[in-house]
């Protein structure tokens, strides 16, 4: 009887790994256990102060009335987040006792964590990700750390980020670019998604589509940022866009092992953004348009019908995913300087990055290893920073051997439409 028992147990666990139909099931237990992690890291963990109380007294003087960002700032800076991010902190300035219950506060943060969690599982399912990968999702010390322990503002840009695309893997486009946008609102990080997300509209909606949709983008940061950019639209501007800003080198987790010079020096910071534009010249060109026939016949399509789809084959759930993963995974591969909490931005991504690329199995097991240990090294290291380096290309060579198509439907015939 107690075989019978261990053998039925045993068939059960494979389901759940293995079964399509069990997906819901596992991600459902796989919540729930992360949740009870999460109750224990808040309990037995202690909570260090990093930003949070910077956020509540730069929202105290919004609170006031200054809405002259030049002149809101707090313990650690002045305020260099767009007005979502003001609003989101006016609110938990507002439930938390202006910033003072910190279990209030940790709280909602995990309950957040547990929103995005919920949000990768998602898109891991539309994805056509094995049942398996989503245990591998709550296994991150950092990523638990960042939004329980260090309640970082990312948390909201990534979680706004998230559920833009799961719209998209939806096809509710609109949807998706409000919530986007939204999400840049936040923190400007989530713009790594918008040249891979371009390619996708592009193909999906064509020309005019797109550029409906940037002007919906813009749309939604005018409106949020309205209440500023009415009395002082420069400081709001160059506050909270600031492109040119300079990171300090000494929390810097991917170039520690330049010297301080180099890593300050316009050259290096040219060099970075010469090698993110060419990596995204690269796949749009090789990669992200070759089940349509290649990127010139695209453009060519969408030039010529603008009303129209630029692209032949579908875009589905899953190259939706993979190209805006990817997008993401070329930004922080050559970002200037990479802090801890921006760990958040793709921790919850590689897994299925690793899974969909065409590596060996013990570099599949490997990169996310090594990411995951180059980020808990504190402060960081020439060999830390070198293995996240070396992580983060081997993991887009991976995803270059697969491209997004590797599935690739037979091209349709193209139909010639009259206008």
């Amino acid at each position: 009887m107690s075989t019978g028992l261990f053998s039925q147990g045993l068939d059960l666990v494979k389901r759940l790994l293995i079964d399509r139909r069990y997906f819901a099931a596992l991600a459902f237990l796989v919540l729930v256990g992360d949740a009870v992690l999460t109750q224990l890291i808040i309990r037995f963990i202690p909570y260090t102060e990093i930003d949070w109380d910077t956020y509540m007294k730069q929202v105290k003087i919004y609170i006031e009335g200054e809405r002259d960002y030049t002149k809101i700032s707090g313990p650690t800076g002045p305020l260099v987040y767009p007005a979502g991010h003001v609003y989101i902190h006016d609110w938990l300035y507002s439930v938390t006792d202006a910033g003072r219950n910190m279990f209030l506060a940790q709280q909602l943060y995990g309950l957040l964590y547990l929103v995005s969690q919920s949000l990768t599982c998602a898109i891991y399912y539309r994805a056509g990700a094995p049942n398996w990968l989503v245990v591998l999702l709550p296994l991150s010390k950092r990523l638990h750390s960042i939004y329980v322990l260090r309640l970082f503002n990312d948390c909201w840009a990534v979680v706004a980020a998230q559920a833009a695309i799961l719209a998209y893997q939806y096809n509710a486009d609109l949807l998706g670019t409000i919530l986007l946008s939204t999400g840049i609102s936040v923190k400007m990080s989530i713009v790594l998604y918008v040249p891979g997300l371009l390619v996708l509209l592009f193909k999906r909606r064509g020309l005019l589509s797109t550029l409906g949709h940037l002007a919906v983008a813009a749309a939604v940061q005018i409106s949020l940022g309205l209440p500023f950019l009415k009395v002082y639209p420069r400081e709001y501007l160059g506050s909270a866009f600031d492109l040119s800003r300079v990171f300090l080198y000494k929390w810097t987790v991917n170039w520690r092992f330049v010297t301080e010079e180099t890593f300050l020096s316009t050259l290096f910071a040219k060099a970075l953004l010469i090698g993110h534009v060419s990596a995204l010249v690269a796949f749009g060109l090789f990669r992200w348009c070759r089940a349509d026939g290649g990127v010139l016949r695209v453009l060519e399509r969408g030039f010529r019908r603008p009303s129209l789809p630029a692209g032949i084959a579908p875009v589905d759930a899953r190259q939706t995913a993979l190209v805006l993963f990817t997008s993401n995974l070329i930004g922080i591969t050559f970002a200037r300087s990479l802090h801890y909490q921006f760990y958040s931005w793709y921790a919850q991504q590689i897994p299925l990055l690793t899974w969909r690329s065409r590596l060996p199995l013990p570099l599949k097991i490997a990169i996310p290893l090594a990411i995951e240990y180059a980020w808990n090294v504190f402060p960081s290291t020439v060999a830390s920073s070198a293995i996240l380096l070396g992580a983060h290309l081997c993991l887009l060579l991976g995803i270059w051997s697969y491209g997004d198509d590797s599935r690739t439907p037979p091209v349709r015939k193209e139909v010639t439409h009259t206008q």
